[in-house]
């Protein structure tokens, strides 16, 4: 038995689910579970279905890699608890906050972490009134998605319904958020760290599900090119930005950078894709981990008490 395999005991790797994004998870899953079982750990794939936790008999901790809702979203970090059994990344409420996006940008405004302004909406009346209210262009967004799905740019109000239909879609909430004219990038965060900053680079309209899992031309800068001095106070607002959420283990800020570098907070993730076209992999590589070492090092939030 390997010393890893010692310290973990069964891992449990859940992937796949029931959301969205469950494809994005299964491929997350295949390259996480390749990795532990290449660092010696004894781990297994459970695709885990809805209402089942009997699928976990026999394990001893759980490596979460769930996209989206049921996995990310404080749903299976509750069924974990009250089973007793030891799981990788942020508890219940700093997943459940996570996920909407609406709370998070509310906690991020209140401890005066700057975020666009943003809208609420119920119809695309109300989605028109906002769009007047902050001004075009505007992204429309659900709440409750990652991978960007359901997410439109508008620049023109003809095609404001059209995105709000997209959006609401998605069984959530809808909300309005100003566009920030600037650059994107990203911060991932693991154990207290937060590593190398990613900027993100690419044709489309913003960084969509197309340029995330598809494009071959979206460009990837790490490093990112901000000065050492702009780059360490932006990961602190990161991690200022993860903390306030109760955030734990691991997880990535989005923000962007306006021509004044200000830094505008967007979404925090607290189950970041770990595809081959994922970000904290690439972040990772620039700080030295291998995909092995970084999969370990995730393994390793299993380890700590949720609050």
């Amino acid at each position: 038995m390997t010393d890893q395999a010692k310290q973990f005991g069964k891992v449990a790797v859940l992937m796949g689910g029931w959301s969205a994004e469950r494809e994005v998870s299964l491929k997350s899953g295949d390259a996480v579970l390749a990795a532990l079982k290449k660092a010696g750990v004894n781990a297994a794939a459970i695709d885990f279905k809805r209402y089942d936790p009997a699928q976990l008999k026999g394990f001893d901790r759980v490596f979460n890699i769930l996209h989206g809702r049921g996995g990310e979203d404080g749903v299976v970090q509750g069924v974990l608890e009250f089973m007793g059994m030891p799981y990788t990344g942020s508890g219940v409420l700093g997943s459940a906050l996570a996920m909407d996006k609406i709370r998070t940008k509310e906690i991020w405004a209140s401890k005066q972490l700057q975020t666009p302004a943003f809208r609420v909406v119920k119809d695309v009346a109300e989605c028109l009134c906002a769009i007047d209210e902050l001004g075009l262009p505007v992204i429309v967004k659900p709440a409750l998605e990652g991978s960007s799905i359901g997410i439109s740019k508008v620049v023109d109000k003809a095609d404001a319904e059209a995105a709000f239909k997209l959006a609401e879609a998605c069984n959530s909430e809808v909300l309005i958020e100003a566009w920030i004219n600037g650059e994107e990038y990203t911060a991932s965060i693991i154990n207290g760290r937060v590593l190398p900053l990613i900027r993100l680079k690419t044709d489309n309209q913003f960084y969509d599900y197309d340029a995330k899992y598809l494009s071959d031309t979206t460009e990837y800068l790490c490093p990112c090119g901000l000065s050492k001095e702009k780059e360490e106070q932006v990961a602190a607002i990161a991690m200022q930005a993860f903390l306030a959420i109760a955030g734990k283990g691991w997880g990535r800020i989005d923000f962007m950078l306006d021509a004044d570098q200000n830094a505008w907070l967007i979404e925090a993730n607290t189950v970041p894709g770990m595809t081959d076209h994922s970000l904290v992999p690439m972040a990772a590589k620039q700080a030295g981990y291998s995909f092995e070492e970084l999969v370990v090092e995730i393994l390793k939030t299993s380890l700590e008490e949720h609050v």
